[in-house]
């Protein structure tokens, strides 16, 4: 199925930076932009879990179009969660202030996998649809759709909530791989179909949230993980927009994110961009890495990191790849979002330093 994103965001400084083209200047959004940091989302979010706000379209919307207007970013991204789809067949899932997802039933058997029926996105979830319409007609930036990846969300379903240790994930990973594989590619599919939804409705890119794929060594990220989100971001591509692979504290994981078939791979603030150039192929953009806790400082401290930022995300000899301005990580609730604005101006005053026109190069 063809993207039915305006043909004009190709052209846009976002989509050219995550197909490795030259830019006009560097691109800048921010993971978490819409959200507790914002005296506006404040006002109107209300009370109740965030899957209540997510299934009324014009306050999704709204949210959504707050720090595009707010920070004059070069991308909008969808105000949703990883585990709407799961919540959406009735797996049992809440997502708990403070925490984050609870799972009722976590999974520790076979048998469990029959509540994890196929996502029609259509009829499951036709709030996020509706709400992806609102926006493309209300943008003038591309919409970025997502999903979970599935070791991320499956970690949520076997922990029953967030861990630090993935001790059941990994357990269940090493002595049930017959189990593993099946839930894997299980939400793998649920990923395809939600992310289906979300490009036939208009979203021009897509990022895949691997966010605790880091908790793996790069054997077992190899063994259990690629082959699931490279199904995942294969059908994606065949959709004709770009995905991008992210996940914290995955300095050396970044050569199979890129495996997996990514056309940008989100860095945290552990890896230097130049560090992180050496680890990717030449033609795979880069995302990141401001680290989310500097803003917290104020400007003074956070100034000179951006311009940091900026210089070894641009180098790139001989190579496409381009680079996204992003933080490491989500912006924290805490921080001042007059910062935040500031870090976009400056990202946006300073010249391009990355990607090369695709005519000028072999």
């Amino acid at each position: 199925m063809e993207s039915t994103s305006s043909p004009r965001h190709e052209d846009s400084p976002f989509i050219r930076a995550c197909r490795g083209l030259a830019t006009e200047r560097t691109p800048v959004w921010f993971m978490r932009q819409a959200g507790r940091s914002l005296p506006e989302y404040r006002a109107i979010r209300g009370s109740g879990s965030i899957l209540d706000a997510i299934a009324v379209p014009d306050l999704a919307t709204e949210i959504t179009l707050q720090p595009v207007r707010r920070y004059g970013t070069d991308a909008a991204i969808l105000y949703s969660d990883i585990m709407v789809p799961v919540h959406a067949i009735g797996f049992g899932v809440d997502i708990a202030p403070g925490i984050g997802p609870v799972v009722e039933n976590p999974i520790t058997s076979m048998g469990d996998l029959d509540r994890l029926r196929p996502l029609v996105a259509e009829e499951d979830t036709p709030y996020v649809i509706e709400t992806v319409h609102n926006l493309v007609g209300s943008l003038d930036v591309p919409l970025i759709g997502f999903a979970g990846a599935p070791f991320t969300v499956a970690s949520y379903l076997i922990e029953g909530r967030p861990s630090r240790t993935y001790l059941k994930t990994k357990a269940l990973m090493y002595s049930n791989p017959g189990l593993w594989f099946e839930l894997m590619d299980r939400l793998a599919d649920l990923a395809i179909e939600s992310i289906r939804s979300q490009v036939a409705a208009g979203a021009a890119a897509v990022q895949l949230f691997d966010s605790w794929a880091g908790a793996l060594s790069p054997v077992d990220y190899e063994t259990y993980v690629l082959g699931a989100s490279s199904k995942v971001i294969a059908a994606v591509r065949s959709l004709g927009v770009p995905v991008i692979h992210f996940g914290v504290n995955t300095g050396e994981l970044l050569g199979l994110m890129a495996a997996a078939g990514a056309d940008v791979v989100g860095v945290d603030w552990r890896t230097p961009l130049d560090s992180a150039r050496g680890r990717v192929p030449v033609d795979v953009s880069l995302q990141g890495n401001l680290d989310p806790a500097v803003v917290a400082a104020g400007w003074e401290a956070t100034e000179p990191r951006v311009l940091d930022v900026l210089r070894r995300g641009g180098g790139n000899p001989g190579g496409r790849g381009g680079h996204v301005f992003n933080l490491g990580h989500g912006v924290m609730p805490e921080i001042d979002p007059g910062v935040l604005e500031a870090v976009a101006a400056l990202v946006h005053d300073q010249p391009p330093q990355g990607a090369v026109d695709q005519d000028s190069v072999g």
